[in-house]
């Protein structure tokens, strides 16, 4: 028996938020008095590999077959189960993201294990294996009870802070036995968003909306976004508008984020922008409406003229660096 954790690879790095999945499954593996083992798929060096350990992981199960260096879902599933075989585990952790919930809806039906997605802690072991999951886009929680041998548990982002050591997880290569079946479906292309970080990994958000006026008013969210070090976002009527990339788009129809903190700009605030955004931990809503919905949602909000308030901001961020 052993917990298994997925992770997700970003230039031969593991992902914030798969470290995340990292320090929880290897909490887990405490509690039950067992290991924690992490699976990393794709190129990456062992030194780098290894500082899963830093995270608690004690194992790194590393597949680096050529046929793997893009994200194919159903070969990816396909190694995590075999991984999760091998390794006697019976519990799968991984961060809850496009690919990570794609590969573990596959695992599962191929473990015929039970899942639960949008965990916010760890379970509840003295009557069961209970787990908690945020529901209603993060205005309640729920209880659930897992019964089955194999689980599957998906981490919401930011939901668990890890604590960082020094010590080194071994690493092992991982040769699974792929099929052609596995590789039923072809990549063609990729298309990554051209900031240089990432929205749905980003721990600092700068989002817009009409209140900009237009496309050739952006220059104002990105310099603040450049000062923070933040990824940058929209609400849908901008993308619609083509204003800003899709890929910008947060809320219920886009991508889903949550920061550590999450600064709105123009944005009123309907309900379908704020379930992509209310798991941020701090919102900051900059509106000259005071009327705005936004503010109900917003832990600090400033009434003015995004114009000004933006600059501003930025002003102050680069004067206390």
């Amino acid at each position: 028996m052993s917990v298994i954790i997925f992770t997700e690879l970003d230039n031969g790095a593991i992902k914030k938020s798969s470290l995340e999945a990292v320090f929880y499954g290897a909490e887990l593996a405490k509690l039950q008095g067992t290991t924690a083992t992490v699976l990393a798929i794709g190129e990456s060096s062992e030194a780098e590999l290894a500082k899963a350990g830093n995270f608690g992981a004690t194992k790194v199960l590393h597949a680096n077959d050529a046929r793997l260096a893009v994200s194919n879902i159903q070969a990816y599933a396909s190694v995590l189960t075999e991984a999760v075989n091998a390794d006697g585990a019976d519990t799968v952790i991984l961060a809850k993201s496009s690919l990570g919930d794609a590969v573990a809806a596959r695992v599962a039906a191929k473990l015929k294990a039970s899942i639960v997605s949008n965990v916010t802690a760890l379970p509840n072991l003295s009557n069961g294996f209970v787990v908690t999951r945020s529901i209603y886009t993060g205005k309640a929680f729920a209880s659930v009870l897992m019964k089955s041998d194999k689980k599957i548990i998906a981490i919401k982002k930011n939901a668990v802070s890890p604590v960082e050591t020094d010590a080194l997880a071994k690493v092992e290569v991982f040769s699974p036995a792929l099929s052609d079946a596995d590789f039923g479906v072809k990549l063609v292309a990729t298309h990554k968003a051209s900031s240089t970080i990432s929205l749905p990994e980003a721990d600092l958000v700068v989002s817009a909306g009409r209140g900009l006026k237009g496309p050739e008013n952006w220059g104002i969210v990105e310099d603040l976004a450049n000062a923070l070090g933040a990824a940058t976002a929209c609400s849908k009527p901008v993308s619609d508008l083509d204003w800003r990339p899709h890929h910008e788009h947060v809320g219920q129809t886009g991508i889903k984020v949550s920061p550590n903190l999450y600064i709105a700009a123009g944005i009123s605030g309907a309900i379908q922008h704020l379930a992509g955004v209310n798991s941020s931990k701090v919102i900051v809503v900059i509106n000259k409406d005071p009327e705005a919905p936004f503010f109900k949602a917003a832990d600090y909000g400033i009434v003015g003229d995004v114009f000004d308030i933006l600059p501003r901001l930025t002003k102050a961020v680069l004067a206390a660096k």
